[in-house]
């Protein structure tokens, strides 16, 4: 009697920023939260221009990482949660912040019952919102450190580059997943090991470098996202330099 043929179970692995989403939650979350915080426009500039100068300088970019979460220092847990739902809300209310295409083929994986993982440098606060919206099973993301409720400015391991593979080899395992029978998406060279990790590889538009590595390595394309719609900034909910409370 011949056993029947046993079933691999692959799982879906997706990058958010530029893949998900058609801008980067990081830096629209960090312009919101300023002008929530009454901060001047040039402050948020400032900022963004210091997070530049150190990837022209070329540190790499798990550093420029840490270094984003300087500014979150002392800032409470449950202020950063409460104003990232704000935040995420408004960008579903204005639309455009989502790419359907990508979207998409995220509901066909959870379509044919395989598991859905966000993989991605942003942080748990800031995904959180859309992990709940998209139903996904598990978000591998950049941790700050957080001390009694509060931000110290700092992070852990950076969810970049081999960092990205190694936590969905982890996860795989934990979960019984075929990583030969799964499917990793990503628009940025960075995102190589996660795509290398798995039997199928998807570019969501990218740099020249990676699509030509999916032309070689026979991986689906899809087209890049649209330009990211205009953030609209809040009304200030606290005085410059304020610390919210837990």
């Amino acid at each position: 009697m011949t056993e029947p043929a046993s079933t691999s179970r692959g799982a879906a692995f997706f990058d958010v920023d530029g893949t998900l989403t058609t801008g980067t939650t990081l830096f629209r979350f960090l312009e919101y939260r300023f002008a929530a915080e009454a901060r001047p426009a040039h402050v948020y500039r400032h900022e963004r221009q210091r997070l530049r100068a150190m990837t022209v300088a070329g540190v790499p970019r798990t550093e420029t990482n840490r270094a984003y979460f300087a500014s979150y220092a002392r800032l409470s847990e449950s202020y950063v949660a409460h104003l990232s739902a704000e935040w995420f809300q408004g960008e579903l209310a204005h639309g455009g912040f989502l790419y359907g295409t990508a979207v998409a083929a995220l509901y066909e994986h959870q379509a044919a019952g395989e598991p859905v993982v966000l993989v991605s440098g942003s942080f748990p606060a800031l995904l959180a919102p859309l992990a709940r919206l998209l139903d996904v099973d598990a978000v591998l993301a950049t941790e700050p450190e957080i001390l009694f409720g509060r931000y110290t400015g700092r992070a852990h391991t950076p969810m970049i580059g081999p960092a990205k593979a190694a936590a969905a080899r982890a996860w795989a395992h934990a979960h019984g997943i075929d990583l030969a029978a799964s499917t990793a998406y990503g628009d940025h060279c960075s995102d190589l090991p996660l795509l290398e990790l798995t039997g199928r590889g998807v570019v969501v538009g990218g740099e020249p470098e990676l699509r030509h590595r999916a032309r070689r390595m026979g991986w689906r394309q899809l087209p890049p996202p649209p330009p990211a719609p205009p953030l609209r900034l809040p009304a200030p909910v606290s005085a410059p330099g304020s610390l919210p409370g837990p």
